[in-house]
């Protein structure tokens, strides 16, 4: 179904009444093809529809036959930002020497880039990663996100900074303290602080915050 040596891939899909959706997809065809699309096929029928996003969804597990392993990113841009964002990933990939498979929701500029690696080869992980980080600064830099959907967690906390300064970040760490006093929520995924990455900053004793009640 889908052309084994295509760059890139795109499924867009319609809804709306059939006249409207006759009219849409017209357009759609004709921004395609003045963009470079050498193929455009539609899928009427629920069958096909479901094939095609079949190949989607299984996209990450292809990337297992590509290699030995991959990791996954998560950031968001906007999507006016897409194309220049998607060449400089390709840039980063030829100058670190590791692919990068993309796989990613254009239509909120949600990004899933696959760095593929063997970890079994020393010092491939730590390489990986410092990739994986400057695919972060590029979305911060082109006013995006840290994450897309998947959040922050234990990963992405030394690029907090990025967003956020340290009287921001103290005061989402004081806020967390108050609903989560003991640290047993979610102890690993702390907030960091410029001073030291990963570091908590120090939460506050509950006596401190005045007026403020503990749920």
């Amino acid at each position: 179904l889908y052309p084994r040596d295509a760059t890139a891939i795109l499924l867009t899909e319609l809804d709306g009444l059939q006249v409207e959706v006759d009219v849409n997809k017209k357009r759609v065809g004709e921004i395609c093809k003045q963009n470079g699309a050498r193929n455009i096929t539609t899928a009427s029928e629920p069958e096909k529809r479901l094939k095609m996003w079949k190949g989607r969804k299984a996209a990450f597990a292809a990337a297992g036959n590509m290699s030995p392993d991959y990791y996954v990113q998560d950031g968001v841009i906007p999507r006016t930002k897409m194309a220049n964002v998607l060449q400089e990933i390709e840039s980063l990939s030829h100058k670190s020497g590791y692919q990068i498979a993309n796989v990613f929701h254009a239509g909120d500029g949600n990004l899933h880039p696959l760095i593929l690696f063997d970890n079994s080869i020393e010092g491939a992980l730590e390489e990986v990663e410092e990739v994986a980080g400057e695919i972060l600064k590029i979305c911060v830099e082109v006013g995006g996100s840290l994450s897309g959907e998947h959040g922050i967690g234990s990963d992405k906390k030394c690029f907090m900074p990025l967003m956020f300064d340290e009287i921001d970040l103290e005061t989402m760490q004081w806020i967390r303290s108050v609903f989560n006093p003991k640290g047993l929520a979610n102890p690993e995924k702390i907030f960091p602080t410029p001073r030291t990455c990963g570091e908590s900053a120090m939460v506050q004793k509950i006596k401190e915050f005045e007026g403020v009640e503990v749920f």
